[in-house]
């Protein structure tokens, strides 16, 4: 068995081969069935148009093969692309600011030690092009600039695109359009969705909110990483890249279904908590094992487990979470 993953991930020493074997070479018929369907789509055009036959296409997964080229065209980050040809390059070689690029280098060796290919010995080394990008990006969004957490998106895209520019665009898609300001300095938005998924969770899942009031948990404490790091380094990497593909083509409310999904599909496990300390624990368990593992059924489930749960509905309470935010501010 291969000590390191198809995308360069060492896998733990703990990692259960034998389940993982099994459930892959179930999910092989899967992705083969699928790369054939989506060579079809392609074949056709280049140029995919919002549709709900592409819509149900993307949530039974994109083959990998295809996956750079549909979260460009999904996400806008094509069009952006092609409308300001070399802007990324103009960027890496203009003004810099030394204390960005300073935090930037830092965040360096810290981004996936256990990624053989960000390895400094590694040829070539992806530190070289998450550095090009996390730098080409803070000079573009001064707003933002950069932040903890940007390192982790930025390296998972260029695992999958291969491309710095690529990776530039799809992130400004992430960061610019599809989330609701996760990381601006004061990440408003991140404590927002928070809060919104805390809101969520007492009308969906109303037992395991009353476990987290009255052991006084905030949700911030168990799920911050879930929201800042898109499940990186918290689910499997491919039941990550599928959740990504979900995302790009449906906005930041995809979160929600897995958070929400993870909770109530352990909500009996998480119940038996007794104390704060517990809680949190029962939070870093239930993102490992069979479930997650197991992307395909795992991404069925996100979309019929939490039941109905519209834009307009998340919009709302967006808004009531964000006053309330702002009057405790």
């Amino acid at each position: 068995f291969c000590r390191v993953d198809p995308y360069g991930f060492e896998r733990p020493d703990d990692f259960d081969y034998a389940s993982y074997e099994a459930f892959f070479s179930r999910y092989l018929v899967v992705l083969t069935r699928r790369a054939i369907k989506w060579s079809k789509l392609l074949k056709r055009n280049n140029n995919i148009q919002k549709s709900l036959k592409v819509k149900r296409y993307i949530r039974k997964g994109i083959p990998n093969e295809h996956r750079a080229l549909i979260w460009m065209i999904v996400s806008g980050a094509q069009t952006n692309m092609e409308q300001n040809p070399g802007y990324y390059h103009r960027l890496l070689e203009g003004e810099k600011n030394d204390k960005l690029v300073e935090a930037i280098k830092t965040d360096m060796n810290r981004t996936f030690p256990d990624n053989v290919k960000f390895r400094k010995t590694a040829d070539p080394c992806l530190q070289h092009a998450l550095y090009n990008v996390l730098v080409a990006y803070g000079h573009h969004n001064k707003a933002v600039g950069y932040c903890q957490g940007m390192n982790f998106i930025a390296g998972y895209l260029i695992l999958i695109t291969k491309n710095e520019e690529e990776s530039f665009w799809l992130l400004d898609a992430l960061i610019g359009r599809i989330l609701p300001d996760y990381y601006s300095p004061a990440m408003l938005g991140l404590k927002t969705d928070q809060e919104v998924l805390g809101e969520l969770v007492k009308m969906k899942v109303p037992a395991v909110a009353e476990l987290m009031e009255r052991h006084g948990v905030m949700w911030t404490l168990v799920v911050s990483r879930w929201f800042i790091c898109l499940f990186i380094d918290i689910l499997p990497v491919e039941t990550v890249l599928r959740i990504w593909d979900c995302l790009f083509y449906e906005g930041s409310k995809i979160i929600f279904r897995v958070a929400l999904t993870l909770i109530k599909q352990h909500q009996a496990f998480i119940l038996e908590a007794t104390n704060f300390p517990d809680i949190c624990d029962k939070f870093k368990q239930i993102t490992k094992g069979t479930l997650v593992t197991e992307c395909h059924s795992f991404m069925q489930k996100i979309f019929t487990d939490p039941g109905s749960l519209s834009m307009a509905t998340i919009n709302k309470l967006r808004e009531t979470c964000r006053e309330k935010l702002l009057s405790q501010g």
